[in-house]
């Protein structure tokens, strides 16, 4: 299927300045007019949505706002409705008294789930309705993790100004979370104009205050859809939002931001780039929710590194066992491991995820970790990281897991990608759950576990298995390394004859994804029975 180039020309100029092509030629399967039935349940379990948009000046704000369990409703799937009262202080209250264009994310801080779109609002008589244009889903990359309570609403009263005083300052800098807000209006109706909402998450003190009136916002690995900084290129016009997550507070700010794309980065290394933006307004609004919520610590214990395993040219295992010889939580198949470490040199702690790649019933904490040149966690794991070296990990999380049933199972990863798939691949062995395992890597040197999912295949009649050599060297061989040369395609999972009822899974690089995806669903593969998950750059 053909898809329509969801990008503006300020997104496809960033992508290209970026250096990561064009995206849209994998991203139009994941950008959508609607929302699948998992992000339409998702969005009306959420307890508070946050808002971007334009006052009747022009200028860009964000906002939160919250309702009462199942405040937030989807009659179908290109609509999502919601009951809120918006008080007049809000930034956005004309927006959502006369309607227009909004961004928009929903996200959940105890799951660390979040997705995002764009469209129309509009009001209706018991509340509001915004009618979608685009929408993605998101990695759980730095996010938060917290928990939720709900206290009576006293909200104290509003400060207005036209810069940041000494308390707000302190408060930014003790931030780990922010939303951001930007638009365009390139013309013609593009499914592209409008408003973008964005969650922006990293150490306390991510963000840094220069004086009264400038902000400078690190810019991490994210999607590589550029959304954000390429409106920010159409119109440097940007929103900012402060949650005070002890008290419900928010610190609006509004102001014009550019992009530094080779900064200074001894402050910090993980960006890519940096976004400068000048403040021209704050407006402070105390304990405006009445939602409040506290950092977990998501059952953070010190784990020892018990094994080091080399598993190919770029991937090395870390096997980990609990340090005070308490049982290691269970995790389900395809979950991911939360983990914190301290990077000499570094001022604060760096906090990564790792899908588990090991047996559930194992007994011990597997993660598999590709080496990524720029990445600084990854190097000081791999290069720093010795056999009895302590890391802090918080409980294992995430809904890409296996599903459950009697069906077929059929199993899809890209390089790194194969960790989750095979930590179930482990999971099936002994269900007799009929269950193809296919794998996709350059060549040999690049092809991790092998010789363990050759013998979890020969050992159990149910596992079948195909790997896909993109570049094989002249020393890989045809049957004995892998089965095919070139790269897996729909056409390959088709012709397994698993059939519409079977589970899909699929993790990889997001253009991977989103050509398999694409693939199945246009032969008639229901799109819940497809899960997945992307990795690394473009996750």
């Amino acid at each position: 299927m053909t898809h329509p180039n969801p990008f503006h020309e300020a997104e496809r100029a960033a992508q290209m300045r970026a250096g990561v092509g064009d995206v849209s030629r994998w991203a139009g399967g994941f950008v959508r007019d609607h929302l699948p039935d998992q992000h339409r349940r998702f969005h009306a379990g959420l307890p508070f949505m946050v808002l971007a948009g334009a006052d009747p000046s022009g200028h860009v704000w964000v906002t939160l706002v919250e309702g009462e369990e199942g405040f937030v409703t989807s009659p179908d799937p290109q609509h999502l409705a919601f009951r809120a009262d918006v008080p007049d202080d809000d930034p956005l209250a004309q927006r959502f008294s006369q309607g227009g264009d909004v961004g928009a994310v929903g996200i959940d801080l105890a799951t660390r789930r979040r997705n995002r779109f764009s469209g129309r609002l509009r009001p209706v008589p018991d509340g509001f309705v915004i009618r979608v244009v685009q929408t993605f889903g998101n990695c759980p990359q730095y996010i938060h993790e917290r928990s939720l309570a709900r206290v009576p609403s006293s909200p104290g009263p509003v400060r207005r100004s036209d810069a940041l005083d000494d308390d707000q300052i302190a408060r930014i800098h003790a931030a780990d979370t922010l939303f951001i807000g930007s638009g365009q209006h390139e013309g013609a109706g593009a499914a592209s104009d409008g408003y973008d909402a964005s969650h922006r998450g990293g150490a306390p003190g991510f963000v840094r205050v220069e004086g009264r009136n400038r902000l400078l916002i690190p810019d991490y690995m994210g999607n590589n859809f550029f959304n954000t900084i390429g409106n920010i290129m159409a119109d440097p016009r940007v929103g900012l939002v402060f949650v005070d997550f002890a008290t419900g507070g928010l610190l609006h700010l509004r102001g014009r931001a550019s992009v530094d794309w080779s900064p200074d980065n001894a402050h910090d290394p993980d960006a890519w780039r940096m976004i400068r933006v000048e403040v021209e307004a704050v407006i402070d609004r105390p304990a405006a929710l009445s939602l409040r919520w506290s950092r977990t610590d998501g059952g953070a214990r010190k784990l020892r590194v018990v094994r080091k395993t080399v598993e190919s040219a770029s991937i090395t295992s870390f096997h980990l066992a609990s340090l005070d010889g308490r049982p290691l939580p269970r995790f389900r198949a395809g979950q991911h491991l939360p983990i914190t470490v301290q990077v000499p040199g570094q001022a604060g702690t760096s906090s990564r995820s790792y899908s588990l790649s090991g047996d559930p019933q194992g007994g011990e904490y597997r993660i598999s970790v590709k080496r990524e040149d720029r990445g600084l966690v990854s190097r000081h794991l791999h290069d720093a990281l010795p056999k009895g070296g302590i890391i802090e990990a918080g409980e294992p999380s995430g809904d890409f897991v296996l599903p459950e049933g009697r069906g077929p199972v059929v199993l899809i990863g890209a390089g790194v990608g194969l960790t989750p798939i095979l930590s179930a691949l482990h999971a099936l062995a002994g269900t007799g759950r009929r269950t193809w395992y296919l794998h996709a890597a350059r060549s040999g040197r690049d092809h991790a576990m092998r010789d363990e999912v050759a013998a979890l295949v020969a050992a159990h009649p149910n596992l079948r298995q195909r790997v896909f050599y993109s570049r094989p060297e002249p020393c890989d061989r045809i049957g004995r390394d892998h089965h095919e040369t070139g790269r897996i395609t729909a056409g390959h999972v088709l012709a397994l004859g698993a059939g519409p009822d079977a589970d899909y899974m699929i993790c990889g690089p997001a253009g991977f994804i989103a050509d398999l995806r694409n693939g199945l669903e246009d032969a008639g593969i229901p799109p819940d029975r497809i899960l997945f998950e992307t990795f690394g750059p473009g996750a």
